[in-house]
């Protein structure tokens, strides 16, 4: 019972859903408009009542965006620079309520952070904190991962390289 379990949240490989990239744009495209509309009702004072279907969709397609995440690579999508971003994202959204005065700030923070989020190289993009190193499409997800970190996987790749030296 546990191992499906596990192989969900943790595949051996990416998967491949059929029509995500249209899912992902159509969930892009309405996560760009309803946060536009309410980092621009916030900053022109719009009343909150009005902004709450721009909040909802904001926050659903959001949702779409990382379970379309979740799903081809797994909960290591959290270890990825673009899933770090993420995270980064939300906790600033949530210290809004903590912080109203200054929410336009905080929204503002949170569009360049996603800009610089989703413009950067795929070298850190893509780079997975937990596996110490660029993950591509196609190679194990598994491999490299060790109880050590990323140190374990550098020293015995240099262990390699002096024993051929020898």
């Amino acid at each position: 019972m546990i191992e499906p379990i596990r192989q969900w949240f943790f595949p051996e490989q990416m998967r491949f859903l059929p029509g995500a990239r249209a899912w992902s744009i159509t969930f892009r495209t309405v996560h760009l408009a309803a946060f536009g509309v309410l980092l621009g009702g916030h900053a022109f004072a719009v009343d909150a009542e009005t902004l709450w279907p721009s909040l909802w969709l904001t926050i659903l397609s959001g949702v779409g965006l990382i379970v379309l995440e979740v799903y081809t690579q797994g909960l290591y999508w959290v270890f990825l620079g673009k899933g770090i971003t993420v995270l980064v994202k939300l906790g600033i959204l949530l210290a809004i309520p903590l912080f109203w005065e200054a929410r336009v700030l905080l929204l503002l923070l949170v569009v360049g952070i996603a800009s610089v989020g989703s413009h950067m190289p795929a070298r850190f993009r893509h780079y997975s904190i937990l596996h110490g190193r660029v993950i591509v499409p196609g190679e194990p997800l598994r491999y490299g991962l060790s109880p050590l970190g990323s140190e374990a996987v550098t020293i015995s790749a240099l262990e390699e390289d002096c024993g051929k030296q020898r």
